[in-house]
C-alpha cells in the first residue's frame, strides 16, 4: 500500500443509507482527495518534475487534472509530449486509487478545448466493486521506482512479457517486445540521440537544474542516479555530466539489454494521455511480478523520433522505450506534499 494512503476501504468515508433505498456514497472529505491524490502524486516523469497540479469541484465530486507550465523541459520536451505522459501515469494511479476505495472513476480526456492546460477530468460516480487486479497494482504504487542500476542477464520469462503487452492493449496502447537485432537498432539511435543532446547548452543546463544534490521534494537526487556504463554499450541518460570523472561509479550492465516501445496508433496529445496510463499500468505490474524497468527515452526526444518505430508496426508513434530485467532495488526520489499540488482552500 502507498506510504501515507490507509485502508482502500476507508478512503472515502461511510456509505449514506436512506430507508428503502439502496446505499449511495457520501461526498467525499477534502482529506478522503488528499489521499487519493497521494497515490496519483507517484507517479514517474521525466526528470521527477512532477509536472501536473489538482482542482477538486466539491459540487459535482470531480477532480481535475492540469498540467504545470512551471515544470515543463523546454529542451528535452518542447512539444510537452512527456508532461501528459507523466500527467496519463498520474491519472492512472488516481482511476486505481478511486477503484479501491469502492467508488466508479469517470474519466474525461481533454474535456475543455479552450483550457489547453486541463487535461483530464475524474468523477467519482456511483458504488464500485474493484477486481483482484486492480487491487493488487493498487498495493504496489509505492514499490514502482525507476532502476538505473544493473540488471542481470536473467531473461524476463515470456508469460511476464505477454501479460506486460496485454497491460498496454487494455489502456489503448501497443507494447513492443524487441529482438536482438531490433533492440541494437534502438540502442544505437538511443546512442546518437544521447550524443546530441550533450554537445547543446541549453540540455545540459535543464538537466543540472533537475538533477543531483540532497532533493527532498522534486527532481533526481544523487542517490539515484545509478553508475554509468563500465564500457560504454548501454546509453542511459548521464546524470553526472556536471561531476569530475573521478566522481562517478562504473558498474558491468547486462550484455543484451532487453527492451520494449510503447507506442499509439496515432500522436495526439490524447494518444500521449493514453500511453501514459499504458506505462503506468504496465510499470505497476512489472513491479507486481518482480521485474525492474528503465527508460531510455534520449532518442524520442529528437526531430528523428519516428525512427524509434518498430518497421513492422505500421503508422504507431513510439512513446516510450523501457529496459526491462532483474537489477539491485532502485533508490526513489522524493514526491511534493499533496498541498503543493491541489488547489483550493
Amino acid at each position: 500500500m502507498p506510504v501515507g494512503c490507509v485502508n482502500p476501504a476507508d478512503m472515502m468515508g461511510q456509505t449514506v443509507r436512506d430507508k428503502g433505498r439502496a446505499a449511495r456514497p457520501s461526498v467525499p472529505t477534502r482529506q478522503a482527495i488528499v489521499r487519493l491524490l497521494q497515490a496519483a502524486v507517484t507517479a514517474p516523469s521525466m526528470h521527477n518534475t512532477q509536472p501536473w497540479r489538482f482542482h477538486y469541484r466539491e459540487a459535482d465530486q470531480t477532480i481535475e487534472l492540469y498540467a504545470d507550465p512551471a515544470r515543463t523541459l523546454p529542451h528535452a520536451d518542447p512539444q510537452g509530449r512527456a508532461v501528459h505522459i507523466a500527467c496519463g501515469a498520474a491519472l492512472f494511479n488516481l482511476r486505481l486509487a478511486i477503484a479501491v476505495s469502492e467508488r466508479e472513476p469517470v474519466v474525461r480526456l481533454l474535456p475543455r478545448g479552450h483550457e489547453p492546460l486541463l487535461l483530464a477530468t475524474v468523477r467519482l460516480a456511483g458504488r464500485y466493486r474493484p477486481g483482484e487486479t486492480e487491487r493488487e497494482l493498487f498495493a504496489v504504487i509505492g514499490e514502482r521506482h525507476t532502476n538505473r542500476n544493473p540488471f542481470s542477464d536473467r531473461p524476463v520469462p515470456t508469460g511476464v512479457l505477454a501479460e506486460l503487452v496485454e497491460a498496454a492493449r487494455l489502456e489503448g496502447a501497443a507494447l513492443h517486445i524487441l529482438g536482438q537485432a531490433a533492440a541494437e537498432r534502438v540502442l544505437s539511435l538511443t546512442a546518437a540521440a544521447d550524443r546530441l543532446q550533450r554537445d547543446q547548452p541549453g540540455y545540459r543546463s535543464e538537466l543540472a537544474k533537475w538533477t543531483g544534490g540532497q532533493r527532498d521534494r522534486d527532481g533526481i537526487p544523487a542517490s539515484a542516479f545509478g553508475p554509468r556504463v563500465a564500457d560504454g554499450s548501454l546509453p542511459l541518460r548521464d546524470f553526472t555530466l556536471g561531476l569530475p570523472p573521478g566522481d562517478a561509479s562504473y558498474a558491468r550492465f547486462e550484455a543484451s539489454p532487453q527492451l520494449a516501445v510503447l507506442s499509439t496508433r496515432f500522436g495526439s496529445r490524447a494518444d500521449w494521455l493514453r500511453a501514459g496510463q499504458a506505462l503506468q499500468r504496465l510499470l505497476l505490474l512489472a513491479t507486481a511480478r518482480g521485474v525492474a524497468v528503465g527508460h531510455l527515452t534520449q532518442g524520442l526526444e529528437t526531430a528523428d523520433a519516428w525512427l524509434i518505430r518498430d518497421p513492422g508496426s505500421g503508422i504507431e508513434h513510439p512513446q516510450m522505450v523501457l529496459r526491462l530485467g532483474y537489477g539491485t532495488a532502485a533508490h526513489p526520489s522524493p514526491r511534493r506534499p499533496v498541498s503543493e499540488v491541489l488547489d483550493g482552500p
